[in-house]
């Protein structure tokens, strides 16, 4: 038996760091990603992080085909405000310019949150465990928001009745979802209803996102990418994604992936 439940997370800063870039600023991604939450759920439980070269760690192995949805909180219109924070890391190994010491510019989330679907195997101790550990809010290890400074902590653990969602007029979905076709050109456009057909459609946020790590050898386990979107807009019915739709008991339609 399959049981939704979600709860709400919240950091002070957070760096989701973009691994593509690092001169002159390290960036972040703007949504949190499936990978991040992972690691986030794997501390809850106590399960290992990255330890061995070429070794996926423990949590990832073990929870890498949980379904989650990610819905953001106190967004400004999908964005969160950011900073760039510049510090020295003097510890010798982070250059080999003279004297060790690496100038650091990055891009750091300001007070982002997330409220976060979880579907459960009810059946499956491992996922006892995760639902156990987030009701009572208890963590065996520190979670954090991309590095180890930036924790993170939740509330308003919530279950949910739910059922998978067919529309059959037009509709929006809450949570980011899976957009793996374009919306440019004249195709792809009629997908979303035109802005001025409707009140209370404001802002359209898209970001590639990591949703898992690309396995096959060479194992150097870079991210495998996905296109998503946030929006307030409504969607046509014929509008298809590539992973299903669930319609909670609090009239909310998110995509678990």
């Amino acid at each position: 038996m399959q049981k939704l439940i979600s709860i709400d997370i919240f950091a002070d800063f957070g760096m989701l760091k973009k691994p593509d870039t690092n001169q002159p600023v390290y960036l972040t991604f703007n949504l949190l990603h499936k990978p991040a939450l992972l690691g986030i759920i794997g501390a809850v439980i106590g399960e290992k992080g990255f330890q061995n070269f070429g070794v996926l760690p423990d949590y990832y192995l073990k929870l890498k085909d949980l379904q989650v949805g990610i819905q953001p909180l106190n967004h400004e219109k999908g964005n969160y405000q950011k900073t760039i924070i510049t510090y020295n890391n003097s510890t010798g190994l982070a250059s080999e310019e003279t004297g060790g010491n690496l100038m650091v510019n990055e891009q750091t989330l300001i007070a982002p949150a997330y409220r976060c679907y979880i579907l459960l195997d009810t059946e499956n101790p491992l996922h006892q465990k995760i639902e156990s550990n987030l009701k009572n809010r208890c963590s065996e290890y520190l979670p954090y928001l991309g590095k180890n400074e930036f924790s993170i902590w939740w509330n308003e653990f919530k279950e949910y009745k739910y059922s998978e969602f067919s529309p059959k007029e037009n509709f929006k979905i809450d949570s980011i979802y899976i957009k793996d076709t374009p919306i440019e050109g004249n195709k792809e456009v009629a997908a979303f209803m035109p802005f001025i057909t409707e009140t209370g459609n404001t802002f359209s946020f898209f970001e590639r996102l990591p949703i898992g790590y690309i396995e096959y050898e060479p194992k150097q386990f870079q991210y495998e990418y996905r296109s998503f979107a946030y929006t307030d807009w409504s969607l046509k019915e014929n509008y298809k994604t590539p992973h299903k739709l669930l319609k909670t008991d609090s009239d909310v339609t998110i995509q678990v992936f």
